[in-house]
């Protein structure tokens, strides 16, 4: 696990929190080639990835290290507006990243000069987190949220809530309200109660009280 300065948004309520952008082999790849841009083959890329994987920070980290444009949700974008953005990349020779959750290939596009530049343009994914992340991503998420929990917590969510940034978000921030609204430390059986209560699943609820 290693990690990159930048602000990552976590907090549930969109607001960015200062800390490290988490790098893992979920997102190594992509990182790597927005930190390359400069060795580009042609002057646009497309970064996908599943919701709160990081694209639009990594976006920023981008427009801060090669002074290049962002087009974010590119797959909700009209054809003209990309194909305009395009050649205006080639021809100021400013890098163009375009951010979308889906790959190009799964884009609705009726322009075909379009559809043949988006087939040619490199394209790297963020997976969704491996162990390693998501084990990061719940640890920072309590650190940050400003309550308290007991040690043995993030070994119990690791293994119970879906692997996805979403879910691990909508976890953290239903487990903090909770404790706020209550309280009450964040302990296994109080995280148990909360997330059954809200409907998240999957919870093993035969798991022997500790």
């Amino acid at each position: 696990m290693s990690q990159i300065s930048l602000p990552f948004d976590w907090s549930g309520q969109g607001t960015p929190v200062s800390g490290d952008f988490l790098v893992s082999e979920a997102n190594r790849i992509a990182v790597q080639h927005i930190e390359g841009w400069h060795d580009w083959p042609v002057q646009v890329s497309v970064l996908s990835g599943p919701p709160r994987s990081g694209k639009s920070t990594l976006g920023r980290h981008f427009v801060r290290q090669s002074g290049g444009t962002v087009i974010d949700d590119a797959d909700g974008t009209r054809d003209e507006a990309l194909f305009h953005a395009w050649n205006r990349a080639q021809n100021d020779r400013r890098p163009l990243l375009m951010i979308a959750d889906r790959a190009p290939g799964q884009w609705t596009v009726a322009l075909p000069d379009l559809r043949s530049r988006l087939a040619a343009v490199p394209h790297v994914r963020i997976a969704e987190p491996d162990d390693a992340l998501v084990r990061a991503l719940i640890e920072r998420g309590l650190a940050t949220g400003g309550s308290a929990w007991s040690p043995d917590l993030p070994d119990w969510l690791q293994h119970r809530i879906e692997r996805s940034y979403a879910a691990i978000a909508q976890v953290l921030s239903c487990l903090h309200a909770a404790s706020l609204s209550h309280g009450r430390k964040i302990s296994v059986p109080f995280a148990k109660e909360a997330l059954q209560s809200a409907g998240f699943l999957p919870i093993v609820w035969s798991d022997p009280e500790p």
